[in-house]
């Protein structure tokens, strides 16, 4: 057997391939990382038999070690192969019990840690120990945050910076060309503005606020309204009899005695497209400006040397309790404006965040992240990610760091099963559904990839 490895040895030497297969294996976890060295060194080391039994001169004695050596190396290709592919999840598996981490699939680890031919080469080819073969639940989402979540502070202020100087002009121009509408202090309010943007700061919104007076409009709940839909109200004009139509400036966009959403989107269109000069506005800022004119949405997109934004714009109308936001909707919501719960979320996290020193702001970044990623979790908005963690704090109080893996899984859970109802109750309205907008088919998309993420969150992060 020794005369039998000394020829092998020799013949490796001699021979151009097999001593660049031995770089490539010596140098996989520069390339790959420790996971893709792992399973780069099976498919190697069995390659690499081959060929060494293709170009060795046959032995007598070795009949049963080189055929051995033959079952060994289908034995790896075959674990190799059956590593990469995952049976396919059906429908019906979503009203099954979810199942807990004691009943995760083993995933045979230690057998490729104790692969000797493995563990020779990486012995002989690096200087220093080999790290290990995995990383916790833990370590990979603080990693992933890293890589790929977290936006850079330069692209940050410079987006910031851009949204506020657009909304400054866009401000004056409104004055100019309507003095006698009140409009309210245009500001930034997204992610972008409050420390929870994820992977690009390509997005923010801009509020325009209608200064409405208070005596001649009153904000009518949606369970009182035709559509019967508490996320939507109506803004209703009144004291018509004292103050007849025309004693407020919105008077004019009203439609059958409401404040339509519609009519207003429709006008600030009209001013974003063919008024406001946004060539010149944008030479002054080093940065092209266009309206969006297929976006259903008041849209203007920024381009940049260094980023690309996109600002949505949207008229608000607030009282001391709520705040409503003007979004094109069709049919007979298209004069009702729907509630917005942004700030109210982010305040309670912050809060909550504050009290404890958690981290459900740094969960929520993170699942923004994986959302932004993922072709069939990307419908998934903050607004929902915010509200199922909310949900989540009042039954979990412990949201240290170290608990982080912990929560994170919990969330995953909490999604499926709000998923699986259709419906995510609002945490500051429960008659809200947050899923109403959402197709069937699209719930169906997502509640398929957090399932097969129960036992295997890892594979959210790929």
């Amino acid at each position: 057997m020794a005369e039998f490895s000394q020829k092998r040895g020799k013949h490796r030497d001699e021979d151009p391939l097999s001593s660049a297969v031995d770089f490539l294996l010596a140098n996989a976890r520069l390339v790959l990382g420790v996971g893709g060295a792992a399973v780069l060194g099976i498919a190697t080391l069995a390659v690499k038999r081959l060929i060494d039994r293709a170009t060795s001169p046959p032995d007598k004695d070795d009949g049963k070690e080189e055929q051995k050596s033959i079952e060994e190396s289908w034995q790896e290709l075959s674990l190799l192969k059956a590593s990469t592919r995952r049976p396919k999840q059906r429908r019906d598996d979503l009203s099954q019990p979810l199942p807990s981490s004691a009943q995760a699939p083993h995933v045979p680890e230690p057998e490729l840690s104790r692969e000797p031919a493995a563990v020779t080469v990486s012995k002989l080819l690096s200087p220093n120990p080999p790290p290990p073969l995995c990383l916790t639940l833990q370590e990979r989402l603080l990693t992933y945050y890293q890589n790929h979540v977290v936006v850079s502070e330069s692209d940050i202020t410079l987006a910031t910076q851009l949204a506020g100087d657009i909304a400054q002009e866009l401000q004056s121009y409104l004055h100019v060309k309507f003095p006698e509408l009140p409009f309210g202090d245009l500001s930034l309010s997204s992610p972008l503005h409050d420390g929870l943007e994820a992977v690009a700061a390509d997005r923010t919104c801009l509020l325009v606020p209608l200064v409405l007076e208070p005596n001649l409009w009153n904000f009518i709940p949606g369970e009182d309204t035709i559509a019967n839909d508490p996320y939507y109200w109506v803004i209703r004009r009144t004291e018509l009899e004292y103050f007849p139509r025309g004693s407020s400036p919105w008077d004019r966009f009203m439609v059958g005695g409401y404040l339509s959403s519609s009519v207003i989107l429709e006008v600030l269109r009209k001013v974003l497209v063919g008024s406001v000069n946004w060539p010149a506005i944008g030479s002054m800022m080093d940065c092209l400006i266009r309206p969006g004119v297929a976006s259903e949405e008041l849209l203007l997109d920024v381009q940049h040397d260094q980023l690309e934004l996109s600002i949505a714009i949207f008229p608000t109308a607030a009282s001391e309790e709520r705040s409503l936001l003007a979004k094109p909707q069709e049919g007979l919501l298209e004069n009702l404006w729907q509630q917005d719960f942004y700030q109210a979320e982010t305040s309670k996290l912050q809060e909550l965040d504050s009290a404890d020193s958690g981290v459900r702001r740094l969960c929520l970044q993170l699942l923004q992240g994986i959302c932004k990623h993922h072709p069939s979790l990307n419908r998934l908005g903050i607004n929902h990610l915010a509200e199922v963690i909310l949900h989540l704090s009042e039954t979990e109080t412990d949201w240290a760091e170290d608990s982080l893996a912990d929560r994170f899984q919990q969330v995953i859970t909490e999604l499926i099963g709000y998923l699986e109802e259709g419906s995510l109750p609002c945490y500051f309205n429960q008659h809200i559904n947050l899923f109403s907008s959402l197709q069937e088919w699209e719930i169906d998309d997502m509640g398929f990839a957090l399932y097969n993420a129960v036992t295997a969150p890892e594979l959210l992060l790929a």
